[in-house]
C-alpha cells in the first residue's frame, strides 16, 4: 500500500503544487458545477411538470365537464315533453316530422350545450322500431341491430339505468369523423313510474378534442389516452404509441405524475381520470426541452476548461520558478552535510523571499556550529561530573558496608537493639542508592517507613507510636520512592519533638473514585507556627516536603498534587497521584 501511495504521490514539490491545484481546485469546482447544471435541470423537470400536469388537469376538468354536459343532456331529454311524445305516440305526426321534430332538439342541444370540442353525437330509439340520429351513419340504420347493441344490455346498467362505454367503436360517417373508439353514454328513457318508453346513445368524440388540444400546444408533445390496463383507446398523433415499459411503469405507480423514459429520451406525465379509469398521458422530448440548456452547458464547459488548461500551464511555470531556487538550496543542504555544515551559500543569486530563506539558512549553519561548541563542552563537564559521582558513592556504599560489620558484631553479643537498628538503617541506604527506579510498591515503601520509625522511637525513647492504616488490594500500587519517609519525618522532627506529651502519627493509604491514590500522615504535633519558629532557629532549613512536592510534579505534572492542613492538634499532610496498580513478582501477595 505504501509503494502505491509513493508511486501515486508525486515526490517533486512542482509536481505537488501542480497536482494539488488539479485535486483541490480545479476537481471539485467542476464537480460543483456537474451538480449545479443537474440541480438546473431538474428545477426544469419539476417546473415543466408542474405546467404540463396543470394542462392535463385542464384537460381532465374539460373532460369531466363534457361528461357533465352528457348528463345533464340525458336528463334534458328525460324531462322534454316534445321527446316523450314523440317516442311513446309516433303515429301522431307523420315520419318525417316526427324526425325533424328530434333533429332541432338535437341541434338545440348541441348548440346550448357543446358550443366547442368534442364533439357529440346523439342516437334515440323508442319502442316502435324506429330511430332518431344526430349524425351521419357509417352504416345504414336498422333498428334490430342497434336496439341488440351489448350497452343497451339491461344487465350492465346501474340503479339509475345508465352506464358509460369507454371504448365503444365509430358508428359516424367516416367523412364527419375518423375517430376509431367513442365515449358513449347509454341510457333508458323512463317515466316516473320506471317504465321505458325509450332508449338513448349519447357520443363523445374525445379523439377529435385529443388532436385539437395537440394543435395549440407549442411544444413537440403527444397526447395518449389509455385505459388502466394498458390498453391503447387514442392518440393525438396517429400512428404512434406508448410502448409497453412505460405504460407499466404508469399502471405501478398511478400516483408519480411524471417520470423520465431513457429508452425514448422523453419526458411522460400522466394523470388518471377515476370516473372512466383512464389515463391521459403527455409525452414530450428531452432534446426540446433542455436544447437551450444543453448549448449553453457545451459553451460554457468549452470556456471553462480553456481558461483552466491556461491556468495549469502558468501553475506549472509559477511552481518551477519558486521549486528551482529551492533544488539549488538542498543541493547545498546536502553539501553541507558532507562538509560538516562548513559551507555557505552564496546570497548575491538571489532575492525576494529566496534571499531571506538564505540568510536564514546561512544564520542558522552558523548557530549549528556554535551550538555543537557549546555542546562539546556540556559533554565534557557531564562525563567529569558522572567522574565525581561514581567517586561520591564510594563513602556511602563503604557506610553500608560497615553497618553490615556493626550488624554481625551486635548479632554475635547478642544486641537486638543495635541489630535492629543497623537493620532498619540499611534498608534505608539500599533505599537510597538504587537510583535506577522512581516508583516502587506500597507495601516496600511503608516498610522503609517502619525502618525509619524504629530508628526514631530509639532516638526518643519510644516518645511517639505510628499506626497504618490501608487495604490488602493495594498494597501493589506504585508509589515515589522515599516519598513517604519524609512524610514522617517531618512529623517527627517538627511535630512531636516539641510535644510535651505522648504524640501519635497515623498513616493512611486510600482509594478516591476507584482511580485516585490518596496518602495522608496525621500527627497530633506542636502545629505550624510552633514549628516555623523552631525551624527558624535551625541551622538547617529542612527540605523534606518541598523535595517531595517536586518530585510528585516531574512524576505526575497536574495529576500530582500535596496539600498541607494543620489545626490546633496537629497537622495532616496529604498528596494523592494516580492510582498504578502493578502486577507482583512471584507469590509475595494474593493479588
Amino acid at each position: 500500500m505504501s509503494k502505491l501511495l509513493r508511486y501515486l504521490i508525486p515526490q517533486k514539490l512542482k509536481y505537488r503544487l501542480f497536482m494539488a491545484f488539479v485535486c483541490l481546485i480545479i476537481l471539485p469546482f467542476s464537480a460543483l458545477n456537474l451538480y449545479n447544471y443537474q440541480r438546473i435541470e431538474t428545477l426544469v423537470q419539476q417546473k415543466i411538470s408542474q405546467q404540463s400536469h396543470s394542462q392535463l388537469e385542464q384537460m381532465y376538468r374539460t373532460l369531466e365537464d363534457q361528461i357533465g354536459i352528457a348528463f345533464k343532456t340525458l336528463i334534458f331529454l328525460k324531462q322534454e315533453d316534445t321527446v316523450k311524445s314523440v317516442l311513446r305516440y309516433p303515429e301522431q305526426h307523420d315520419e318525417l316530422e316526427n324526425k325533424r321534430q328530434m333533429e332541432s332538439i338535437f341541434n338545440n342541444l348541441n348548440n346550448s350545450f357543446f358550443l366547442y370540442n368534442p364533439s357529440v353525437y346523439f342516437l334515440i330509439l323508442d319502442l316502435n322500431e324506429n330511430a332518431y340520429t344526430s349524425y351521419l351513419p357509417k352504416e345504414p340504420l336498422a333498428y334490430d341491430k342497434l336496439r341488440s347493441l351489448p350497452g343497451f344490455s339491461k344487465e350492465l346498467m346501474n340503479a339509475s339505468s345508465y352506464h358509460w362505454v369507454p371504448n365503444d367503436p365509430n358508428y359516424v360517417l367516416r367523412d364527419v369523423s375518423t375517430s376509431t373508439y367513442l365515449l358513449s353514454l347509454y341510457a333508458y328513457l323512463e317515466d316516473s313510474r320506471n317504465t321505458p318508453y325509450g332508449l338513448a346513445r349519447i357520443s363523445i368524440d374525445y379523439s377529435s378534442w385529443l388532436r385539437t388540444i395537440h394543435k395549440q400546444s407549442d411544444l413537440q408533445q403527444q397526447y395518449f389516452i389509455m385505459t388502466s390496463a394498458g390498453e391503447d383507446i387514442s392518440q393525438s398523433v396517429p400512428d404512434t404509441a406508448l410502448p409497453k415499459k412505460v405504460k407499466a411503469e404508469i399502471a405501478n405507480q398511478p400516483g408519480k405524475q411524471y417520470f423520465i423514459d431513457k429508452d425514448s429520451n422523453s419526458f411522460i406525465n400522466y394523470i388518471y381520470v377515476e370516473s372512466l379509469d383512464w389515463y391521459i398521458v403527455n409525452r414530450i422530448p428531452l432534446s426540446v426541452l433542455f436544447v437551450e440548456i444543453e448549448g449553453l452547458k457545451r459553451q460554457y464547459f468549452v470556456t471553462f476548461f480553456a481558461l483552466m488548461g491556461v491556468f495549469l500551464i502558468m501553475t506549472f511555470v509559477i511552481s518551477t520558478t519558486i521549486t528551482r531556487p529551492l533544488s539549488h538550496l538542498q543541493a547545498k543542504m546536502k553539501a553541507a552535510v558532507q562538509k560538516n555544515l562548513k559551507i555557505r551559500l552564496p546570497e548575491h543569486k538571489f532575492h525576494g523571499e529566496v534571499l531571506d530563506l538564505t540568510r536564514t539558512f546561512n544564520t542558522m549553519l552558523d548557530d549549528t556550529n556554535l551550538l555543537i561548541q557549546k555542546l562539546n563542552a556540556e559533554e565534557r563537564q557531564k562525563e567529569a561530573v558522572h567522574f565525581q559521582m561514581l567517586l561520591a558513592q564510594t563513602n556511602p556504599h563503604f557506610l553500608l558496608n560497615t553497618l553490615n560489620t556493626i550488624k554481625w558484631i551486635a548479632i554475635r553479643q547478642h544486641n537486638d537493639e543495635i541489630t535492629n537498628m543497623t537493620l532498619s538503617l540499611g534498608k534505608l541506604l539500599e533505599a537510597s542508592l538504587n537510583t535506577e527506579k522512581d516508583l516502587i510498591y506500597l507495601k516496600d515503601e511503608i516498610e522503609l517507613v517502619q525502618a525509619y520509625v524504629h530508628i526514631q522511637q530509639v532516638r526518643y525513647s519510644h516518645k511517639f507510636d505510628v499506626t497504618y492504616q490501608y487495604e490488602d488490594h493495594i498494597l501493589f500500587a506504585l508509589v515515589p520512592k522515599l516519598s513517604l519517609q519524609p512524610l514522617v519525618e517531618n512529623a517527627i522532627i517538627h511535630g512531636i519533638a516539641p510535644l510535651r506529651g505522648q504524640g501519635f502519627i497515623h498513616l493512611r493509604v486510600y482509594l478516591e473514585d476507584s482511580d485516585r491514590l490518596i496518602v495522608e500522615v496525621k500527627d497530633n504535633g506542636v502545629g505550624m507556627d510552633p514549628s516555623r519558629k523552631n525551624q527558624a532557629e535551625r541551622k538547617r532549613p529542612g527540605i523534606g516536603l518541598s523535595n517531595v512536592k517536586e518530585r510528585l510534579r516531574l512524576l505526575f505534572r497536574d495529576q500530582g498534587t500535596m496539600e498541607v492542613l494543620s489545626s490546633e492538634q496537629g497537622v495532616t499532610v496529604r498528596f494523592a497521584i494516580p492510582f498504578l496498580l502493578s502486577t507482583p513478582y512471584g507469590s509475595e501477595h494474593p493479588a
